[in-house]
């Protein structure tokens, strides 16, 4: 079924293995737009609710099935619910899954390269391979040099409560940069897939980030 899968893709993209990863990308970032486009209004619609939101938890903070009660009804006469924003991350888990399973399978991608670096392989067995200066660990140091890059605007991009605890502030901070160490330990399939994807979830959060939200 990979093997099928992988195929078919490449035969799509003109025989290229790595803009055929680019393309699927591409798809499942706009399959998952109207899920991005909820989640940033819910995320503004929370940021409107803020004051009522600590109202709520300091008159009811021990009460928590009222607090749940009464946080739902206020979300409802918005026409969103806290729990919107978990379900674009939660849709993508699946094609996180399925170009997991293309990149770390036998032969679904042998032969397939991007100037050189096999996209079925780690940053340590292209080092092994080919030595550590050779094209392609170039081509994955640059892919890694973008992830990082990425994943730094993608920080910045991030709206931390300072009513959170500190500890998790620092950790959502650093939440972006998981990307950097999965493509330090995954193929470079795998790589090109969370590149594209990191970076387009940056442009979409900037876009979005300039939508009213509707009184």
């Amino acid at each position: 079924m990979i093997d099928a899968l992988v195929t078919f893709v490449i035969s799509m993209s003109g025989g290229s293995a790595a803009l055929g990863i680019v393309l699927f990308t591409l798809a499942v970032r706009l399959l998952l737009l109207p899920l991005n486009v909820r989640r940033a209004r819910t995320a503004k619609v929370r940021e409107k609710l803020a004051p009522k939101l600590r109202e709520l938890q300091e008159r009811h903070g021990r009460n928590p099935e009222r607090l749940s009660r009464e946080m739902n009804a206020l979300y409802a006469a918005e026409g969103t619910s806290p729990f919107a924003g978990f379900l674009p991350m939660l849709a993508q888990l699946p094609f996180m899954w399925l170009m997991y399973r293309v990149a770390t399978h036998p032969t679904a991608l042998a032969g397939h390269d991007l100037f050189g670096a096999p996209l079925g392989q780690q940053v340590a067995g292209v080092i092994a391979n080919y030595g550590l200066v050779s094209t392609p660990v170039l081509v994955f140091v640059l892919v890694i040099l973008l992830v990082v890059a990425v994943a730094w605007l993608s920080a910045r991009q991030l709206k931390v409560s300072e009513e959170q605890p500190e500890l998790m502030r620092k950790i959502m901070r650093l939440l972006p940069y998981g990307s950097v160490v999965a493509v330090l330990v995954l193929p470079l399939a795998a790589g090109i897939y969370l590149l594209v994807s990191a970076a387009w979830a940056v442009g979409e959060r900037a876009a979005l980030a300039g939508r009213a939200v509707p009184a």
